[in-house]
């Protein structure tokens, strides 16, 4: 099997609404419209070339699961979600990389991730 990359990640809100708004107006994704009829609530967002799909359900206990978004300046990320009223933590190493987490309405952790130069 060949795989070119991860399409989407799912996620349950209680609050698809409140989700929305999160993804698009903090995040800066887009909402699509082209999402047909499942018969349950939901929306599917673009960030960048992925999607993240909100699926209106009760959200399990985090055992550690996330996602990570890509940025290419973590300070100015961190920068602009504080300047939007968000609570992280400040960026922290992992070898060459640098993260912080960012929380969701629904309490889902978000990674923000900036890819370093290779150690060693």
């Amino acid at each position: 099997m060949e795989t070119v990359g991860i399409h989407h990640v799912a996620l349950n809100v209680p609050d698809v609404e409140e989700g929305i708004r999160f993804y698009t107006e903090v995040l800066g994704g887009q909402l699509r419209t082209d999402r047909p009829e499942l018969g349950i609530a939901g929306a599917w967002i673009d960030l960048g070339a992925q999607q993240v799909h909100l699926v209106e359900a009760p959200v399990p206990r985090n055992l550690g699961q996330h996602f990570a978004l890509r940025v290419r300046d973590l300070d100015a990320a961190v920068a602009e979600l504080r300047a939007k009223g968000v609570e992280l933590g400040d960026p922290s190493h992992i070898g060459s990389n640098r993260q912080t987490f960012v929380v969701d309405p629904a309490g889902n952790p978000i990674e923000l991730h900036e890819v370093g130069e290779p150690i060693g």
